[in-house]
C-alpha cells in the first residue's frame, strides 16, 4: 500500500512538473563541439527523463544477466526447502497421531531436504518418531541435544522432564523442572513442578517465594495462586505448632484468609489459640467452618477445647454445635459420642439411629454398637450393629491418588502433587459392593434382636469404635491395647432375627445322637461367640468378641 502511495506521488509531481513547464515555455541553446544546438525546454526535459529512464533499464539488465546463476540457484533451493517444511509439517502430524512409519519416513525426507542447524525442530521429530518406536534412549539424547542449544532448550528440558517422570526418576524430573524454571520463570509447567517438590521436601518458604513470583508473572490465577498459598500457610503452620506458636497461629489466620473454608487451617489456627488460652477466639474459628460444612474433626477439637471440662460440659458443647447446624448426621453423632461418655444413654441411642437414618455409614453402627454395650451388653444385639457397620459405606477420610489418611496432609505420597487430599469416601473395591441406600437403617432398627438379659452391664471401654478403621477420636485420654486382627474376609454377616425358626427351648441332638448348644440368634455352633461346654466345667458367663 505505501509502495502505491509512493508512486502515485512520483508521477503527480512528474505531472505537475511538466504542466509548469508548459505555461512557462521557453528556448534552450547548446553550442557542443562548435555546432550550436536550438530547442524548446519542454523538449529538453522530456529527453532528459527519457535519457535516465534508459539508462537505469540498461542497469537492470546488466544486473539481471550478472546475477542469474545465483537466482537460478536460489530458486530451486527455496523450492528445496518448502518441501523439506512440508514433510517436516507431515511427520510432525505423523509423530502426534502415532503414525511410526510415516513419521519415520517424513523424518528421512526432511533430512535430506532441510539441515538441521538450519531447522532446530528437526531434533523434535526426531525424537517423536523415537518415542513412539519404543527407542527412550535415542529419545533422550535427541533431548539432551536440544537442552543444549539455547534456541530449544526450553523444549529439550521439558521432554527430559517427561523422561524422568515416566521413569520414575522424581529427582531428575526434580532437577530439570528447576533448571527449566531458572531459565525461564514464565513456564507453566516447570513453576507447579519446581512447587510440588519444594513442597515435597517441606521447604515452605522457597515454595512461597516460588508461588509468589509465579502470581506476578501470570504463571498461575488469582483463584488457583490463593489456594495453593493458603495450603503452603497450612503446612508451614503445622510444622511450625510444636515449636512457634506464634508464627503457626499467624500463619493458619493468614491461610483462612485466602480460603476461609480451609478445614486444616481452622484446626491449626484453633489448636493454637487453645494452646495460648484464647478458647473465644478459637471456638468462634471452628463455629464458622462448622456452619459452613460439618466436620468430624472440627466437632472433636470444639467439643475437647477445654482440657478440664466433664464429660458433662463436653455434651454441652456438642449439642451447641449441633443447634450451629441441625439435622446433620455428623453434628447427632457428635453428640451421641459426647452423651456416650456422659452416661446419658437414651440420648445417645436417640441421636445415634437419627444419625443413621440420614446418613448410615460404618462409624455410626459402630458407635451404636458401643451404646449397646454401655447400655445392655447384650452380645448379640451387639454383633447385630457391628454386622451393619461391616455392610455400611465407608466414612469419609482425607484421601487423595487411591490412598486415605487419619490425617490431612499437604502433599500426595503417591505423586508429590500439593492439595491433593481432599474429603471424600475411600473408593470401594469391585468385590464389596456397598448398598446406599438409606432405608438399610430403619430396617436395621426394626430387626434388632430383642434383650436376652435385663440386668444392665457394667461399662466397659469403647474398644470397638476406637479399633475400628475409621479414628473418631483423634486425642484418646488414655492408649487402648492393640487388638489382635481377624480377617473380615472370614466373617458372615449376620441373617436378620425375623428370617430365623423361633429358639427352641430344648436341645436338639446331633447325628451321633450328642447334644448340640442352643443356637445364639440363628448362629452355627461354630461361630466364635458360642463355647460348648465341657463336662464338669461351668459355662462362661459371656464371650467377649472383637470384630476389628
Amino acid at each position: 500500500m505505501i509502495r502505491i502511495l509512493i508512486f502515485i506521488l512520483i508521477v503527480l509531481g512528474l505531472g505537475l512538473g511538466f504542466a509548469w513547464l508548459a505555461d512557462r515555455p521557453g528556448e534552450l541553446s547548446v553550442v557542443w563541439q562548435g555546432q550550436l544546438i536550438e530547442m524548446s525546454l519542454m523538449r529538453a526535459a522530456s529527453l532528459l527523463i527519457s535519457l535516465i529512464a534508459a539508462v537505469l533499464i540498461v542497469v537492470w539488465l546488466v544486473r539481471t544477466i550478472w546475477l542469474s546463476p545465483h537466482t537460478v540457484t536460489r530458486y530451486f533451493r527455496a523450492r528445496k526447502r518448502d518441501r523439506g517444511y512440508q514433510a517436516l509439517s507431515t511427520g510432525l502430524i505423523a509423530a502426534g497421531a502415532g503414525d511410526a512409519n510415516l513419521a519415520r519416513k517424513m523424518t528421512a525426507r526432511t533430512r535430506g531436504l532441510i539441515s538441521a542447524d538450519q531447522e532446530p525442530l528437526i531434533h523434535l521429530l526426531e525424537a517423536q518418531t523415537a518415542l513412539i518406536e519404543g527407542k527412550y534412549d535415542d529419545a533422550r539424547r535427541k533431548f539432551e541435544l536440544m537442552a543444549d542449544d539455547p534456541e530449544t532448550r526450553e523444549l529439550g528440558l521439558r521432554g527430559l522432564y517427561l523422561e524422568a517422570k515416566r521413569l520414575g526418576a522424581h529427582e531428575a524430573a526434580r532437577q530439570y523442572a528447576e533448571r527449566a524454571a531458572e531459565k525461564s520463570p514464565h513456564l507453566p509447567w516447570a513453576a507447579l513442578a519446581t512447587l510440588d517438590s519444594q513442597s515435597q521436601a517441606g521447604q515452605w518458604d522457597d515454595a512461597l517465594r516460588l508461588l509468589d513470583q509465579s502470581r506476578v508473572a501470570h504463571v498461575v490465577d488469582r483463584k488457583e495462586a490463593d489456594r495453593k498459598k493458603a495450603v503452603l500457610l497450612t503446612a508451614r503452620a503445622i510444622s511450625k505448632l510444636d515449636g512457634d506458636m506464634k508464627a503457626a497461629r499467624d500463619d493458619a489466620l493468614a491461610a483462612l484468609k485466602l480460603d476461609e473454608h480451609l478445614v486444616p487451617a481452622a484446626l491449626t489456627a484453633a489448636k493454637a489459640l487453645f494452646r495460648e488460652d484464647n478458647l473465644r477466639k478459637g471456638t468462634a474459628i471452628l463455629e464458622k467452618n462448622w456452619k459452613h460444612e460439618p466436620h468430624p474433626d472440627v466437632a472433636r477439637l470444639y467439643v475437647r477445647a477445654r482440657g478440664g471440662d466433664t464429660a458433662v460440659d463436653r455434651l454441652k458443647r456438642a449439642r451447641k454445635l449441633e443447634a450451629l447446624k441441625p439435622n446433620n448426621a455428623v453434628a447427632m453423632a457428635a453428640v451421641a459420642e459426647a452423651a456416650l461418655e456422659a452416661r446419658e444413654l437414651l440420648l445417645a441411642r436417640t441421636k445415634a439411629e437419627a444419625a443413621a437414618r440420614l446418613d448410615p455409614t460404618e462409624s455410626i453402627f459402630l458407635l451404636l454398637a458401643d451404646i449397646e454395650e454401655a447400655d445392655t451388653g447384650d452380645e448379640g444385639r451387639i454383633r447385630h450393629w457391628m454386622a451393619q457397620a461391616l455392610k455400611s459405606p465407608r466414612d469419609p477420610a482425607w484421601t487423595a491418588d487411591g490412598v486415605t489418611s487419619p490425617t490431612w496432609l499437604p502433599v500426595s505420597p503417591v505423586s508429590g502433587r500439593l492439595d491433593a487430599f481432599e474429603w471424600k469416601a475411600p473408593p470401594h473395591t469391585l468385590s464389596a459392593t456397598v448398598d446406599h441406600d438409606q432405608s438399610n437403617a430403619d430396617e436395621a432398627i426394626r430387626s434388632l434382636p430383642a434383650v436376652v438379659e435385663a440386668h444392665v452391664h457394667e461399662p466397659a471401654p469403647a474398644a470397638r469404635r476406637s479399633e475400628a478403621p475409621v479414628i473418631l477420636e483423634a486425642e484418646r485420654e488414655e492408649p487402648r491395647p492393640a487388638p489382635q486382627p481377624i480377617k473380615v474376609a472370614e466373617r458372615k454377616a449376620p441373617e436378620p432375627v425375623a428370617d430365623k425358626p423361633p429358639v427352641k427351648a430344648e436341645k436338639e441332638e446331633g447325628a451321633n445322637g450328642e447334644h448340640m448348644p442352643d443356637p445364639f440368634f440363628g448362629r452355627p455352633p461354630d461361630d466364635p461367640g458360642v463355647r460348648d461346654p465341657v463336662a464338669g466345667e461351668k459355662a462362661p458367663e459371656k464371650t467377649t468378641f472383637r470384630l476389628f
